[in-house]
């Protein structure tokens, strides 16, 4: 009984865990990709969205192969996002509504990079709605412009559609280790964002000695590292708080 027992409480310590999943990275065509992650635990979904960065792009969610346009829940990114929904061949309507949030917004070699967040479900009826515990897969939509143009208007072909199957994330890290550098490699400036406290970073170059140390103010989880004028070449991270320490690798081009 008390091996059965054990096992029980194993078990739903994992499960509470585990409330996560995530389609991974969706291609959606050349430097074009969509990323979902449902998190149970805080009712939101993460989009983390990467296209162009000289032209405009937009998603259509819950949009399956052979869809006209005629209706549908949209995200254009432009010169900012914008929540939309398909009226016809028109451009896509704006909500009233814009329930995402812009979390970053980065641009490296080309490729514009958005993390975006929004409440799995809402009131909103122009919004597909992501109920954690129903939603397993999601059919998506896609076009850009087919030329260099932040002005929404026809993709003049560039379109397509695709689909992703969420799967259950494992026990999430919530040390250092975890920590995601973005962008890698960096041209200006790089990113750190943490699921824990950070108190100082400080960073390398390729023969040790120390090129810059960050004290980080309120223990914040996102800092920013600001590397124009520093030589191209490989450095090393050591990210510390009260209670570890971590390495990481950011390459400066």
């Amino acid at each position: 009984m008390k091996k059965i027992t054990s096992l029980l409480f194993c078990f739903l310590v994992l499960s509470a865990f585990s409330q996560s999943k995530s389609t991974g990275d969706i291609s959606l065509g050349s430097n074009f990709t969509a990323n979902f992650t449902l998190n149970n635990d805080t009712s939101k979904v993460t989009l983390v969205l990467s296209g162009p960065s000289d032209r405009w792009f937009g998603l259509g969610l819950g949009v399956q192969s052979g869809f006209g346009m005629q209706d549908g829940d949209v995200l254009v990114y432009t010169t900012a996002l914008s929540d939309r929904n398909y009226v016809g061949y028109a451009a896509p309507a704006t909500d009233s509504s814009q329930n995402w949030s812009t979390v970053s917004n980065t641009v490296a070699t080309g490729v514009r990079t958005l993390t975006l967040e929004r409440d799995l479900t809402n009131s909103d009826s122009n919004d597909f709605q992501l109920p954690y515990a129903s939603t397993n897969s999601i059919d998506l939509a896609w076009a850009r412009s087919g030329s260099i143009s932040t002005s929404l208007a026809n993709h003049g072909g560039n379109r397509g559609f695709a689909s992703g199957t969420f799967s259950t994330l494992g026990v999430e890290d919530f040390s250092l280790n975890a920590t995601s550098i973005y962008p890698n490699p960096a041209s200006g400036a790089f990113y750190i964002k943490t699921r824990t406290n950070l108190s100082k970073v400080k960073l390398y170059n390729q023969t040790g000695s120390l090129v810059k140390t960050i004290d980080v103010m309120d223990d914040a989880r996102e800092v920013t590292v600001d590397v124009n004028g520093m030589q191209s070449g490989v450095y090393l991270l050591e990210l510390q708080n009260d209670s570890e320490k971590s390495w990481k690798k950011v390459i400066v081009n």
